[in-house]
């Protein structure tokens, strides 16, 4: 009994460590800050978890006991399963820097269930201890088994549960799991039963109430392979007309769709987009790099009968939403990749009229790879001679919250002999946190050029003349800190 129990806790440690990463991505992101806050957390709780439950085993050890502190580690489990959500929507940090508030939030959310479950190697090895004389191999065995135990939760977290099922339901099944496994430990107790029981009908309870917290008509929260991601309906705040969006964090939009005319485009990022065509009216081809609820190839197939659009898209579970609720469908003129951005990027040997990037893997960060003087090279060998890159930043120009894009700015500016700026929310607003667009391209540009679409006149027409400090290096693939640059942003 001992062994399965530290084989299942050890499980259950990284499968929960797995699915804290899926839980407060949209939030807070998935860049390597994240990463290094829950996994700091788990670790720290961990280790207090085996000292605290050392000197506990020490005082009276009993497999009661043991089986108690299974089923404490079952309801913060089922705790966080139930308030996950609620937690995280009233979390107000939004001013606070992400590594402090991931780092707490993951405390909050992580730490009580991990300071449980690392009580239990610790005193399992003293119900186990028969003879002082065998202590080490006792030891040696029981932590043995808790550290297979964790790397079978881990594959089966990341290449199976995740893949099939939510966030919500692993932690549920998880927490009944471990109520199971308390049982078993402790059967003969009366008080642990009842207590079982009792967390169990908690449990349901609290999940009729996430229900009715999350219910609302056209919400949908589901988990891709990548990413969790949430589809609502909404409407243009202008113009008031229904849209549905799609996001991985609640504080963004990645995507939108009128319900109303699906090839017409919502976001002022995709609408700038169409500027291409204004730099180079003969275009013909054209790379996208992120599909998401695939808008902008919508519109580019029906505007440009002549277009053929690749788009690389790292989530295959991100196309089939797309195709569920945006309206998605096979074209003879689109071929779809799923593939890492820098993948396709490096492996591709076709030429393109227009290259336009819309990637990110969180609220703030650009994947690291996608911004160096590398893979900017690559760009470069990849465009026609009259051709343009387009690519969409979130940041500001000018201050503290402008590093990120003053550094990719540099590193285009390295490579591309014409580079420009486009600030689209404020575009007088240096300091503002926004959409900026950097152009580039081989060639100068007729960058007075008039276009009969009134929103890419209004685009073009907000040009960043100011100058740009050279106070960031070049990012490369040897030293590219995106995360740490980006998150003094927010």
């Amino acid at each position: 009994m001992l062994e399965l129990i530290v084989f299942v806790c050890g499980a259950a440690v990284m499968i929960l460590e797995m699915v804290g990463a899926r839980i407060v991505a949209p939030y807070f992101g998935s860049s390597i800050v994240v990463w290094t806050a829950l996994i700091g957390t788990v670790l720290a709780s961990l280790s207090l978890g085996c000292w605290w439950g050392g000197r506990i085993a020490d005082r009276n050890p009993s497999l009661v006991t043991l089986g108690r502190i299974i089923l404490f580690a079952g309801l913060c489990i089922g705790l966080v399963a139930v308030a996950k959500s609620m937690i995280l929507d009233f979390w107000g940090l939004d001013s606070i820097p992400v590594t402090i508030a991931a780092t707490a939030i993951n405390l909050v959310l992580f730490a009580p269930a991990s300071i449980l479950l690392g009580m239990i190697s610790p005193y399992a090895v003293r119900l186990k201890m028969v003879a002082v004389e065998r202590a080490g191999s006792t030891a040696g065995r029981l932590y043995a088994l808790s550290t297979l135990g964790s790397i079978v939760g881990t594959f089966f977290a990341g290449f199976f549960l995740i893949a099939f099922m939510g966030s919500t339901s692993i932690l549920i099944l998880l927490a009944l799991l471990l109520i199971a496994l308390s049982l078993g430990a402790s059967m003969a107790d009366r008080n642990t039963k009842v207590a079982a029981l009792v967390v169990v009908v908690l449990l349901g309870l609290g999940l009729n109430a996430y229900a009715g917290y999350l219910q609302h008509e056209g919400f949908h929260d589901l988990d891709t392979h990548y990413s969790r991601v949430f589809i609502y309906k909404s409407e243009d705040r202008v113009s008031g007309r229904p849209t549905r969006a799609m996001a991985t964090t609640p504080r963004f939009t990645h995507s939108a769709m009128y319900l109303d005319d699906p090839t017409d485009l919502v976001l002022k990022y995709t609408r700038f987009f169409k500027a291409a065509w204004s730099f180079n009216p003969s275009a013909r081809r054209c790379l996208l790099l992120g599909g998401g609820g695939y808008s902008f190839p919508k519109y580019a197939l029906a505007a440009h009968p002549e277009l053929h659009v690749d788009v690389v898209e790292l989530d295959p579970g991100v196309t089939r939403l797309a195709r569920l609720f945006f309206g998605l469908e096979d074209h003879p003129r689109m071929r779809i990749h799923h593939e890492d951005g820098r993948t396709f990027i490096n492996r591709s040997r076709d030429t393109f009229d227009v290259i336009l990037g819309d990637v990110f893997n969180s609220q703030y960060s650009v994947p690291f790879h996608l911004t160096t003087v590398e893979t900017v090279r690559r760009l470069h060998d990849m465009l026609e001679e009259d051709g343009v890159v387009i690519m969409n930043t979130i940041a500001a120009i000018e201050g503290p919250g402008g590093r990120f894009l003053r550094a990719q700015f540099a590193t285009y500016a390295h490579v591309f002999p014409h580079v420009h700026l486009y600030p689209l929310q404020h575009p007088e607003d240096g300091q503002a946190v926004q959409n900026v667009m950097i152009v580039a391209s081989r060639k100068a540009l007729p960058l007075d050029a008039v276009s009969p679409d009134p929103d890419v006149r209004m685009y073009l027409g907000q040009r960043w003349t100011r100058p740009i400090p050279s106070d960031v290096p070049i990012l490369t693939d040897d030293f590219a800190p995106v995360e740490g640059i980006m998150a003094s942003n927010w």
